[in-house]
C-alpha cells in the first residue's frame, strides 16, 4: 500500500493520483515533493519512476510515471505528437453563458520583477487549443471539463482567464488567490494508446475540496 494511490499500473507505466499541493521537483524553498515517494512507487522494480510529463504544484489527478528509460522516451513522445489523451476538471470563479467551446490562443512566457513570469496570449506565441464543457453552477462558480489538444505552460490556467473570462478559483497567478485554498484544477482522466499492448487509462474522482464546494457525485 502506498502513501500515493495508484489508478494503473504494468511494466511500464504507472500513473498516480498526485496530490494536490506536491510538486514534482524538489522546490527552491523546500518542501515535499514527489522525490519523497520515489522508493515505494518503484514496487520492487530496481529502476525509480520517472514523470513522463509535468502537472503544477497545485493540480491534482493522473500523472503518469515511466518505469524504464525505453517507455519515458515513447511517452514523451506521444506527449509531444498529442497522442494521449487528456481530461481536467476546473471550478472556475464566475458563471458562464455558453455551455461549451474551443479557446485557440497563442501562448508566451513574460516575466517582470513585480510579478515573476505568467503566460500571456500573444500573437507570435506557440498555438494551444483546449475544448470545454460547462457541467455545474453552485454558488457563483462554475464546474468545468477542459480537454486540452495541446499542452503548453499554464494552458488550461490562462485559457480560463481569457478564454472564458474568469480565472480558476484560488489561483493566484490569474485570479486573485482567494476562494479556495488553492488552484481549483483537477487532471480527472489520462488515456495513451500503445502499439501491442493494452492502452495505459486512468481515472481519478473529484477530490474532496471539490466536493467541499458542492461538486462530485453527480455534478
Amino acid at each position: 500500500m502506498t502513501a500515493i494511490p495508484i489508478l494503473f499500473e504494468d511494466g511500464e507505466a504507472l500513473v498516480i493520483d498526485k496530490p494536490a499541493g506536491l510538486s514534482i521537483e524538489r522546490p527552491r524553498r523546500g518542501g515535499r515533493s514527489l522525490e519523497d515517494h520515489i522508493e515505494e512507487l518503484k514496487l520492487g522494480f530496481m529502476r525509480p519512476p520517472v514523470p513522463a510529463h509535468r502537472l503544477d504544484t497545485d493540480t491534482s489527478g493522473c500523472l503518469l510515471l515511466a518505469r524504464n528509460p525505453k517507455a519515458l522516451k515513447r511517452f514523451n513522445r506521444a506527449f509531444e505528437e498529442r497522442q494521449v489523451g487528456k481530461v481536467y476538471h476546473g471550478i472556475v470563479a464566475g458563471e458562464l453563458t455558453q455551455d461549451e467551446g474551443t479557446i485557440e490562443l497563442s501562448l508566451s512566457k513574460i516575466s517582470s520583477a513585480e510579478k515573476g513570469w505568467r503566460m500571456i496570449p500573444a500573437r507570435k506565441g506557440k498555438p494551444s487549443v483546449t475544448h470545454w464543457s460547462k457541467l455545474a453552477e453552485r454558488g457563483g462558480v462554475t464546474l468545468v471539463e477542459f480537454k486540452p489538444e495541446t499542452g503548453r505552460t499554464h494552458q488550461i490556467r490562462i485559457h480560463a482567464l481569457a478564454g472564458l473570462g474568469h480565472a480558476l478559483l484560488g489561483d493566484p497567478v490569474y485570479g486573485i488567490g482567494k476562494g479556495a485554498p488553492r488552484t481549483m484544477l483537477h487532471a480527472s482522466a489520462l488515456t495513451m494508446q500503445r502499439a501491442g499492448k493494452s492502452p495505459i487509462e486512468a481515472v481519478s474522482p473529484l477530490p474532496a475540496d471539490f466536493v467541499a464546494l458542492g461538486f462530485g457525485d453527480g455534478s
